[in-house]
């Protein structure tokens, strides 16, 4: 059965590829190459499913690793890359399981900040909190007080998300996008520590 791949050409401005799986929002493999990235995807979606699995989600089993890329597109205008499926609402049981995997990803990032040195992903911490920040301007909300310690930031910017998308609701613009990219992210960044 073949599964749609998405891919995000310079994710970061130093060239790395994200492909992300269709089905499953946040469901990303970052690489530095677009043929790196999308044949790893088989072995992310099945690692991905498994994790959801191991913290009570229900997964239905996967078959196929007929993976294939539908679409492409590159950050512009200090935004990360948008793709036609983004535009789509999610139903409301989906929007309340993304809600639930962002957590899950936060629980995963929270886990790896607390076994490792969080210089060791530094960059992508601060860049996951300046997107926070600005999705949640998108949504509408106010931008959440900041402190100075970085982590304390992050964590500010996350739960002003969170916030911010449980008040919108699965129909506000944007919001399928801002799931993806937040999970996947926190995913990168915990994988980064480790």
């Amino acid at each position: 059965m073949p599964h749609a791949i998405f891919i995000e050409t310079d994710v970061d401005g130093k060239g790395l590829v994200g492909a992300y799986a269709a089905e499953f929002p946040g469901c990303a493999v970052f690489a530095s190459t677009e043929d790196e990235a999308a044949a790893a995807m088989p072995m992310r979606v099945s690692r991905f499913t498994a994790w959801l699995r191991d913290r009570g989600e229900h997964m239905p089993s996967f078959v196929g690793d007929n993976w294939y890329e539908v679409e492409r597109a590159a950050p512009a205008d200090g935004r990360r890359a948008a793709f036609t499926l983004d535009e789509l609402p999610p139903s409301d049981e989906e929007f309340a399981t993304w809600l639930r995997w962002l957590e899950l990803a936060r629980e995963e990032l929270a886990l790896a900040l607390d076994e490792a040195d969080p210089s060791a992903a530094a960059e992508q911490l601060d860049a996951i909190e300046r997107q926070d920040v600005a999705f949640v301007r998108d949504l509408g909300g106010g931008a959440p007080e900041l402190s100075t310690d970085p982590i304390d930031r992050l964590y500010a910017a996350r739960d002003a998300l969170t916030d911010a998308l449980e008040a919108a609701g699965p129909y506000h613009d944007g919001v399928r996008r801002m799931l993806r990219l937040a999970i996947a992210d926190d995913l990168r960044a915990a994988e980064a520590l480790r």
